[in-house]
């Protein structure tokens, strides 16, 4: 089968795609023969051995995959030959067929294109957690939520599942185009933090009362200015930096304001810590995985594909991600999809 093959730490644009063997089942784990791999930041971090988890060299990138049940192995009864699955696997995505530990696998409705289902085990699973977790942002109805990145698959999917709470969204972004994806997905108001001072723009669109929960993946600075158009008692996730900055929290402002910082470290849930703790979530995840299915059955999410690209121009996925041009995710197609959506060779 064809792959991206690391064996050493290197800038994507390096990489090549590599004939592999195909991996089989061991117990307890299905083979899945790869529709649609989640192509995203961290991974660029992952395969220059810049990321906070490193897999042991040689290894195949990639952790989010949909696609087809095509070998099982022993003490395996979750799941069939032909089903359609999503997955979390800890490396090996990008790959014509990987293998999964079927703990981190789920059954995806026959509805749900492979392209388009590429984040719900990243994007949406974690922003699901990020929003509705009790002990996280636990927004409520009549919340005023504040959303940077509006614009890319964390994003939109924070606005979605805000406006499915019952908040108020406050859309942040740096272009009318990411902000009119924000404001298609459910948002109520909208604000380029490139052109407009994104502090003063919450304050006066609340009446000077600061919105109760931030959800920020870009960090650095509009981490920092979050905090001073927070409502008392408010609640700010920093969910990843893609600004390039990690904020240092100036703990002076949560003192004064009542102020809660909320992490989240999703690895956690998939087994991606040094103590692999994935078993003891299962039944969380599979509740959560779940309720996403069930948005997305009902019509109240939409998760948004920006572009797919085969698996021989996976430089270029990585360059469209790397660009920000994105809305939504980006994705490497194969197979059956790839097929579907009229790439040759396939």
């Amino acid at each position: 089968m064809k792959g991206v093959l690391v064996s050493n730490w290197a800038p994507f644009d390096t990489l090549r795609l590599s004939e592999l063997p195909r991996p089989r089942p061991g117990p307890k784990e299905v083979q899945i023969t790869v529709q649609a791999v989640g192509i995203s930041f961290a991974m660029n971090l992952v395969v220059q051995g810049k990321y906070q988890r490193r897999p042991p060299l040689p290894f195949v990138p990639g952790t989010e995959v949909v696609g087809i049940v095509t070998d099982i192995g022993s003490n395996t009864t979750r799941f069939k030959l032909h089903d359609r699955v999503v997955a979390v696997v800890d490396w090996g995505g990008l790959a014509e067929q990987v293998v999964a530990k079927v703990v981190n696998v789920y059954e995806l409705p026959d509805s749900f294109e492979f392209a388009r289902a590429v984040g719900l085990t990243n994007s949406y699973a974690t922003t699901c957690a990020a929003i509705t977790w009790p002990r996280l942002l636990d927004v409520q109805k009549g919340d005023w939520l504040l959303v940077h990145g509006a614009g890319g698959g964390v994003g939109l999917a924070a606005v979605e599942i805000g406006k499915i709470t019952g908040a108020t969204v406050i859309a942040t972004a740096s272009s009318q185009a990411k902000l009119d994806a924000a404001r298609d997905h459910g948002a109520d108001h909208l604000v380029n933090y490139r052109e407009d001072d994104f502090r003063n723009a919450v304050l006066e669109i609340t009446n000077g009362r600061g919105v109760d929960s931030v959800y920020d993946p870009v960090g650095g600075d509009v981490f920092r200015q979050s905090l001073r158009c927070m409502a008392p008692e408010g609640r700010i996730m920093p969910v990843g930096f893609a600004g390039g900055e990690i904020p240092q929290i100036p703990a002076n402002i949560l003192l004064i304001k009542n102020l809660t910082v909320c992490g989240l470290n999703m690895g956690l849930y998939f087994g991606w810590t040094p103590k692999d703790r994935r078993y003891e979530y299962e039944a969380t995840m599979r509740k959560t995985m779940k309720k996403l299915f069930s948005w997305f059955l009902d019509g109240r999410i939409s998760p948004t594909v920006a572009k797919t690209f085969p698996l021989h121009d996976f430089r270029d996925a990585m360059g469209e991600v790397l660009s920000r041009r994105a809305i939504g995710r980006v994705a490497v197609v194969m197979d059956q999809e790839a097929r579907r959506l009229g790439y040759p060779n396939f």
